[in-house]
Parts: structure tokens; sequence; C-alpha cells
């Protein structure tokens, strides 16, 4: 073993002649070990919220989007459907029409987003698990249902078994002349709610899904789309079969993938957790550099060992790496003793939910604080311990060493 490793482990195990040091030490340990315990629980509670609002957009989102660069409305023939399909890993080809549209249930209203879909939504969409009533059905034969957000729902005050009173929904008609009757300015048509979704408080107070045929018929339109939603095959790349696709549509179109349908939030998500991050650090760089004190307070301490070792021949190098390792071994025992109980404390909230979301029992879609551990997290962390500490634990080591040298041992 290193000469100088060995002193210096013995040093942060044996007693001291003051216990003060002791005490000193043991804080200087305490405070890394919490330090890197904090940033571990709150980067993976961070994880598990990300997680968490990935796999419920992506239950509404589809894995590729395609628009028009310029405009809303496009013809479904100006995308050749047939050689999309043909694309490797492209499992499902959804026509989507998107418009608003007001939605009257008795003498409630609501202004929505009524987005018709073609038959292959339920391929790619995952919306089925997403359902709290009812069943994600949008047309049956010759009649077409609304399923609707669950906020969309609650303003309307909708019953599904209420068979009796349809939805009414309205829609401004296309080259519309308006006059005194509100006929004469809005398309209007009746359906039944077959089922409500909830995914997240945007989702659930827009959107309402029906077929594409209804969404056609009440807006006036016969070919016309907003988008086609491509599902793909999970063990497929969705970054070449984007290529690809971007390759077929030409630059007339825009193809977006999960990320790109949400880029704003999950930019806000990377903010927020790149902040916490550099915040936390602060304070582990505040408590790591409680090392000087005791790494000063440790050389005046062995004086006389350092005396002895200097009579055996060691010189100053050596003297400092003995204290320069001690105060390493400090931060390295602090980092990891604080990885082990922060992993162990986001098991247990993983596995038992100890630590619950404020607002009671199924207020949120989780009952606790979702957290994920992820590896990446433990080496960034690992790295910040070891770039803080390595200048914590030289600068007392180098700068008191010398002047210990020049007036002690000259």
């Amino acid at each position: 073993m290193n000469l100088s490793l060995h002193i210096a482990r013995r040093y942060l195990i044996s007693k001291k002649s003051h216990n003060i040091i002791n005490i000193i030490s043991l804080i200087s340990l305490i405070g890394v070990m919490v330090g890197t315990m904090a940033l571990i629980i709150v980067l993976s509670v961070f994880n598990g919220f990300e997680s968490l609002v990935k796999s419920l957009f992506n239950s509404f989102d589809p894995d590729l989007k395609i628009t028009l660069a310029e405009g809303k409305n496009f013809d479904s023939a100006d995308l050749d459907r047939n050689a999309i399909e043909k694309i490797p890993g492209v499992i499902s080809y959804v026509e989507v029409l998107e418009e608003t549209a007001l939605l009257k249930y008795q003498n409630r209203q609501a202004l929505v987003t009524l987005k018709g879909v073609g038959e292959d939504f339920r391929k790619s969409s995952g919306l089925d698990t997403m359902m709290i009533n009812g069943s994600l059905l949008f047309e049956k034969g010759d009649y077409d249902y609304l399923v609707l957000g669950y906020g969309v729902a609650y303003m309307l005050g909708s019953n599904l078994n209420d068979y009796e009173t349809p939805i009414s929904v309205y829609a401004p008609r296309r080259n519309a002349t308006y006059g005194p009757l509100a006929e004469q300015a809005f398309n209007s048509r009746v359906a039944f709610p077959s089922g409500i979704f909830s995914i997240q408080h945007d989702f659930d107070t827009k959107y309402t899904l029906t077929s594409l045929r209804f969404a056609r018929d009440l807006f006036q339109y016969n070919e016309e789309l907003t988008a086609v939603e491509l599902g793909t095959d999970k063990r497929s790349s969705p970054e070449i079969i984007k290529k690809q696709v971007k390759e077929l549509v030409g630059e007339l179109f825009v193809v977006k993938d999960r990320y790109e349908q949400q880029a704003l939030l999950y930019k806000i998500m990377k903010s927020e957790k790149l902040a916490i991050f550099f915040i936390l650090s602060f304070i582990l760089f505040v408590a790591t550099f409680n090392i000087l004190g005791t790494l000063s307070m440790l050389i005046l301490d062995k004086k006389k060992d350092i005396a002895v070792l200097h009579s055996f021949g060691a010189d100053k190098n050596l003297i400092r790496k003995i204290f320069y390792s001690e105060g390493l071994l400090i931060s390295l025992s602090g980092a990891i003793m604080g990885m082990i109980l922060g992993a162990i404390i986001c098991l247990v909230q993983i596995k038992f939910g100890i630590v619950p979301l404020s607002g009671g029992e199924g207020a949120f879609v989780v009952d606790a604080y979702p957290v994920k551990l992820q590896l990446s997290d433990f080496v960034l962390v690992f790295l910040m311990v070891m770039v803080i500490s390595i200048p914590a634990a030289w600068l007392p080591a180098h700068r008191i060493t010398s002047n210990f040298f020049n007036l002690r041992l000259s």
C-alpha cells in the first residue's frame, strides 16, 4: 500500500489528542454525506417526474407527427401513404383532423379542440390505458361517439349513462353567410360520449376525440387533414424512421418526434433539474470546505508525528501527500456513504411510497413522489464531489505543511 495513503487512513480512524478534532472530522464527513445524499434523492425525484410525464404524454403524442411546414390543412393525397407505410418500423398511419368546436350538454358549454382520428389510432396510441370511465370508441356502424378529456367532461357535467340527451357539437361553417339565425353561421351535429380519459390538465381540459368521419362532416372537409401520426415498432430506431419519412415527404412538411412535439416542456424540466443540481452542489461545496478546518487542526495535532517522519527522511511532498490523502478520504467516504444512503431511501420510496404527494389520495396520477434511479446521476455526483474535494484538500495540505516546515524544521 502507498505509504502516504496508509498513514492517512490510520489518521482518519485513529483517536486524536484533542476530541474536538474528531468531532470536526465527523462533521466534515457527515456534511459531504448529507450533501451527496440530497443530490441523489432530488435528482432521482426529478427523473421520476420526467419519466412520469413522458409516460403520460406518450399515451397521447404519437411516435412521429407529420404536419405542414407552413399552413394548417393539406390534402391527404399530398402524402404517399403506401410509401410511408412500407418504411421498415412503421406500424400505423393515422390521419388526423383538428379544429376548434363548441360542445353543449343540457345548459353547459365547453370550447374544445375536436380531434378526428383514423382507424389506426388504437395501434399507435396508449390512450386506452388512460381511460378512467367508458371505452375508447369513436365509431360503431353508422354511429359516431365522443371521447372526452376529464376536464371537458367536468365542465359539461356529462353522464355516460345518459342515453337520451346527446352532446351537441358546433363549428363555424366554411364560407358562412352571417345572419340573425345561428344555423346560418354554424354547423351542428350530435353524438353520445363513449368514454373519459385523464392524462394531464392541459390535455384533459382541451381535447375531445372522435372519428375522422364525424370531424370531416362537422367541419365540411372532404379529404383534408391537419396532421398524420405514425406509430413505430419499439424495436426500431425512431431517428432512422424519421429521417426516411422526411426524405419522402419533402420540405413542405415537418416531421417531429415525441421530444419535438413537447420541446418546451422537456427543456423546462431539464433546466429545472440542472438548476437544482447546481444549487445543491453549492451547498455541497460549502460542506466540503469544512475539510479545510479539519486538516488545519489535524496538522497542528500531528506536529510531533510530522517531526518524527521528517527525522526518518520524509520530505515536504510526502507530508503533503499524507494530509492531502486524508482530505480525499474524508470526501470519498462521505460521498460513498451518501450515495448508498440516497439509493436506499430512493428504493424504499419506490417500493413503499413513504412520502405522499400533498392533496390526498386520488388527487394526482400517482399518490407518492415518483423516483427513478439513474447510473449517470451517481457518476455525475461522484465527479462533482471529487472536483470540489481536490482543491479543498490540496490547499491546507500545501500551505500549512510549508509553513510548518519553515517554522519548525528549519
